[in-house]
C-alpha cells in the first residue's frame, strides 16, 4: 500500500507520539509498504514538508516544552499527497489534520485516524486535568470536529476505546497496541559508574502534570531505604524546575535528563526498578519497553490510565496518588532481589504478546478495510 501519515512533528524523537510514529512508519516500510509523511521540518523524499506555526513566546514555550510543534495547514500539500496515496492516516486532531481531512474527504481518498492525544494531555497543562467537565469538553470537541468523520479509528488500548464509546464516537474502533520494537528485549548490563552503589528507580516520560513524577519523588523520600535509592527521571518538560526543587529532599541527587532512544535502551538494561505514576495514559509505551527489557514495573492504578492492565500481580500496583503505598512497594522490591529477578523474566515474557510486528499486521488490515469500503 501507499500510506501517508499526517503528524505535525516527525523529525525529532522527543515525545511519545512522534517516537511511535517513526517506528510505525519504518515497520510499515519493512512490510513492503511505501510510506510518506506530512509534517513540519526539512523536505525529504519521504516527506511533504509544511511550515511550523509560530505563537507568542509564552505559548510557544508551553508547546515546545511538551516536545511538540504544530504545523500550518497547506491545501496544495494535501492534494499532492492524496493523489499519490492509497490511504491517509491521521495521527493527531491538530489544525493540520482537521484541514487536511476536508481535502481528503473531497477527493474521496480512504482515510483512518488514531487516538493518541488523551484530553488530559491538554487539560493538565491548563491545570484542569481533574475537571470532568473540562475533559468531557475536549472529548466532545475532538468527536464533533474530527473523529466522527472517520469510519475507522485506531485505539492503543481497551481503556481509551471504552472512553470513546462513552463519549459517542461512532467509528469502528480497532484496539491495537502501538507495539514494542524488537530491540527492547530482556538483557542485563553491568551498571555504569554513576549508577553503581544505588538501587536505581527509573521513570520515563514528559515532565507534565498528568505524569505525576512528583509522586515518585515524594515516595522515595519516604522509603526506609531512601539512602540507597537513586531516582532517574528520563524526559523533559515544563515541570522540570519544580521537580528539581522537590528532589532536593532526596538523600541522593536526582538524575533528570532527556535520552535518545539508543541511550535510553542502555539505561533500561542497567536500572533496577521501573515506576509509572501517571494519572492519565492511553497505553504507556515507556512502561511496556521497560518491562520488555526486564524491569519490574510499579504502576499507578488510575481509572484514566491503561497501564495497570500490564501488572502481573498486586506488587506491581499502587493506588494512584498514594505515595505511602508506593514507598512500600519500592522498599519491598529492593528487599527481595530474588523475587525481582524471577518477575523480571516473567515480565519480559509477558511483553512478547505486544510485538510491533503483530500491531503492524492489525493496522494494515484496518487500512485495507478502509480502502475496500471507500472504493466499493
Amino acid at each position: 500500500m501507499k500510506i501517508v501519515l499526517v503528524i505535525d512533528q516527525f523529525d525529532d524523537a522527543n515525545n511519545g507520539t512522534t517516537i511511535s510514529a517513526r517506528r510505525f512508519a519504518q515497520a510499515l516500510r519493512d512490510h513492503g509498504n511505501e510510506v510518506r509523511v506530512i509534517a513540519t521540518g526539512k523536505p525529504a523524499d519521504y516527506k511533504y514538508a509544511v511550515r511550523q506555526m509560530r505563537f507568542f513566546p509564552i505559548v510557544e514555550h508551553l508547546i515546545t516544552s511538551q516536545g511538540m510543534r504544530l504545523a500550518i495547514p497547506n491545501r496544495h500539500v494535501f492534494e499532492k499527497a492524496a493523489a499519490w496515496a492509497d490511504v491517509v492516516h491521521f495521527m493527531m486532531p491538530s489544525p493540520l489534520a482537521v484541514m487536511g481531512l476536508k481535502h481528503v474527504e473531497k477527493l474521496g481518498i480512504p482515510h483512518t485516524a488514531a487516538f493518541h492525544c488523551q484530553p488530559e494531555n491538554i487539560t493538565f497543562t491548563l491545570h484542569l486535568g481533574n475537571s470532568q467537565r473540562a475533559n468531557d469538553f475536549v472529548y466532545n470537541r475532538f468527536r464533533d470536529s474530527f473523529f466522527n468523520r472517520f469510519t475507522h479509528i485506531h485505539c492503543p488500548s481497551n481503556m481509551i476505546a471504552e472512553q470513546l464509546r462513552q463519549h459517542g464516537y461512532t467509528a469502528q474502533l480497532h484496539v491495537i497496541s502501538n507495539g514494542i520494537s524488537p530491540e527492547y528485549f530482556y538483557g542485563k548490563q553491568p551498571k555504569e559508574t554513576w549508577m553503581q552503589g544505588f538501587f536505581n528507580v527509573l521513570m520515563v516520560g514528559r515532565y507534565a502534570g498528568e505524569k505525576r513524577q512528583d509522586e515518585l519523588i515524594a515516595a522515595c523520600t519516604k522509603c526506609r531505604h531512601a539512602k540507597e535509592i537513586q531516582v532517574i527521571l528520563a524526559g523533559r518538560g515544563p515541570l522540570e524546575k519544580k521537580y528539581r526543587r522537590l528532589a532536593e529532599k532526596l538523600p541522593n541527587p536526582i538524575v533528570m535528563s532527556f535520552y535518545e532512544p539508543a541511550r535510553l535502551l542502555e539505561i533500561l538494561h542497567m536500572a533496577d526498578l521501573y515506576v509509572h505514576t501517571s494519572d492519565a495514559e492511553i497505553e504507556a509505551m515507556s512502561c511496556m519497553e521497560a518491562f520488555a527489557c526486564g524491569l519490574v514495573p510499579v504502576i499507578a492504578d488510575s481509572p484514566r490510565s491503561a497501564t495497570p492492565q500490564f501488572a502481573l500481580d498486586e506488587r506491581s500496583l499502587f493506588p494512584a496518588g498514594d505515595t505511602d503505598v508506593l514507598a512500600e512497594r519500592i522498599d519491598w522490591w529492593l528487599e527481595h532481589p530474588e523475587e525481582r529477578r524471577e518477575m523480571e523474566l516473567r515480565y519480559a515474557e509477558h511483553a512478547k504478546q505486544y510485538t510491533l510486528e503483530h500491531s503492524i499486521q492489525q493496522t494494515e488490515e484496518m487500512f485495507r478495510m478502509a480502502i475496500r469500503e471507500q472504493r466499493g
